[in-house]
């Protein structure tokens, strides 16, 4: 665990990420080494941001007996370098919970989004086939919180879904019509999964287009990503009228599942349970264009993830363009990453994905709580996995295990939000933390008392370690990324000078941990297998 890889060509800056396991936030540097953290008395729920300002704004969990899904969070927590708590705001109630995420907008208020509890007769009376109805339906709502003082707000625009609805059961209901005629509206009865699961849409990423004034969503229960107009009065955004596009708080675009609105079929979908869809900035590489990490489940013909760019259709009058019948465009993925064996890179649920100024990707898969960058030929620079989890620091050398991170954030060293602040590289993060230069390459070494102990890394055929002045009766034990013991040695005279271990033809390419252990040492070196 901690830093595994780091190359010529990483992006320079520092990494936050608040471990969902945890009540603390990290910022650690690209060395892995701890820079500051933050403590909360709640876990997140689920993402995290530094402002520009220095402060802190995170979500956290109030553990809603109502809303028991996956990223249920319920109160946004705002926190000084010091993490004192200058703000806080809940929304969580039997009615009501913010989940996910929250998006901290430039005049200082915040987007959040929100489950809404609706009943069976609400549900209904909204058109809802009463044989996908459980015992509740959850809709969904934008709110824009302007703080105030240091526990309230006002409510200064919101948006619901439930304002723009549109189905085909039940024609004595005012928003009976041909679904494929209204891509503007939200199916009431599409769903996907268990036809009864109250979670209907499922929100999980918020982002706002301060030069579109648009905000998008991403809904994993739709397999989509919306887009809606902000530059709209809370009255507008509940009609189909007014805005900069007159459309109202309808749905100005989406993507990712044309069945949603009868304009495709499963052959068509190109979205599989996605988080973090998000616009690049100005400024980054493909800018405007829309980044989207595609966690692949339900993927055919096999299960796996790729952070996806796509070009979203915008005309010369600035709307989003959909031709006839067709859904909307594009039909191709304008840039993708996906590991060369597509399987072997799957995040089923959370991560995300983020463009950085050199044109590399930051990768969060975050079952994993691995952080990892790619150039634009989609070789790994960096890498990193979170030793953080539900009992603290894990000890090096320990599975890795509950240490699921929602997603992680790079901010470059030159961030306003750092502005006055000294941060100076600490400890790793891990417990027990080895000996290593900032680098993965060359010789991986630890130096001890009367012992320097260095093993040949990366390695191809052998593993190859060198003594100074010998180990007698040691253990030693080769473990995989994910703690899975690969080779066990036991009683071994490791002698002064170059000893080999092992061949190692039959081990995949991939990081590994060599721990080696007698009376007296304890030794443990990361080390890379290329071929």
């Amino acid at each position: 665990m901690g830093l595994f890889t780091q190359a010529n060509g990483s992006e320079d800056g520092y990494v936050l990420f608040a471990p969902m396991m945890s009540t603390s936030t990290y910022l650690i540097d690209k060395c892995g080494k701890e820079l500051h953290r933050w403590s909360s008395t709640h876990k997140p729920g689920q993402s995290v941001y530094l402002l520009e300002d220095g402060t802190l704004m995170r979500p956290g969990s109030t553990n809603n007996p109502v809303f028991t899904a996956g990223g249920s969070g319920g109160i946004i927590e705002q926190f000084d370098w010091n993490s004192n708590l200058l703000w806080s705001y809940t929304i969580s109630d039997t009615l009501q919970c913010q989940h996910h995420d929250i998006c901290p907008l430039p005049n200082g208020n915040v987007l959040v989004i929100a489950w809404e509890r609706k009943t069976v007769a609400e549900a209904t009376d909204a058109g809802r086939d009463p044989s996908l109805i459980g015992t509740e339906l959850w809709s969904e709502q934008i709110l824009e919180l302007q703080p105030i003082g240091t526990d309230s707000a006002n409510i200064v625009w919101e948006w619901h879904a439930w304002d723009h609805l549109v189905q085909d059961h039940d024609n004595s209901k005012s928003n009976y019509g041909t679904v494929s005629d209204h891509p503007e509206l939200i199916n009431i009865n599409h769903y996907s999964g268990q036809a009864t699961n109250s979670d209907w849409l499922h929100m999980n990423a918020i982002a706002y287009n301060p030069v579109l004034d648009q905000v998008m969503v991403s809904l994993h229960n739709f397999n989509e990503i919306w887009i809606i107009d902000h530059n709209t009065t809370t009255a507008q955004a509940a009609s189909h009228n007014g805005g900069a596009h007159n459309k109202g708080g309808d749905l100005l675009y989406r993507w990712g599942n044309p069945a949603a609105y009868d304009r495709g079929t499963a052959a068509d979908r190109k979205l599989f349970g996605q988080h973090n869809a998000r616009w690049i900035e100005g400024g980054l590489p493909d800018p405007g264009k829309i980044m989207i990490f595609n966690n692949g489940n339900g993927r055919q013909p096999a299960n796996y993830s790729s952070v996806d760019i796509i070009v979203p259709p915008i005309d010369n009058n600035g709307d989003y363009s959909i031709t006839g019948p067709q859904p909307y465009e594009p039909a191709n993925i304008y840039w993708s990453y996906a590991d060369p064996t597509p399987t072997d890179f799957y995040a089923m649920n959370i991560s995300g994905a983020q463009r950085l100024a050199n044109g590399n990707t930051l990768i969060c898969n975050g079952p994993a709580g691995t952080f990892f960058e790619v150039d634009s030929m989609g070789s790994t620079v960096w890498k990193y996995v979170n030793p953080i989890n539900n009992t603290g620091a894990i000890s090096q050398g320990s599975p890795a295990t509950q240490n699921l991170v929602f997603r992680c954030s790079l901010y470059p060293a030159t961030y306003p939000g750092f502005a006055n602040q000294t941060l100076t590289p600490g400890a790793p993060l891990e417990q027990n933390p080895l000996s290593y230069t900032c680098s993965t390459t060359g010789l991986a070494a630890a130096t001890l008392p009367g012992q320097n102990i260095q093993a040949i890394n990366p390695f191809d055929r052998d593993i190859v370690i060198q003594s100074e002045s010998g180990i007698k009766d040691a253990h030693a034990v080769l473990l995989s990324i994910s703690g899975v013991v690969c080779k066990v040695w036991n009683d071994i005279d490791i002698q002064p000078g170059r000893n080999v271990l092992a061949t190692a033809t039959d081990l995949p390419a991939g990081m590994y941990l060599l721990s080696i252990r007698n009376g007296s040492i304890n030794v443990n070196l990361k080390l890379s297998k290329i071929y």
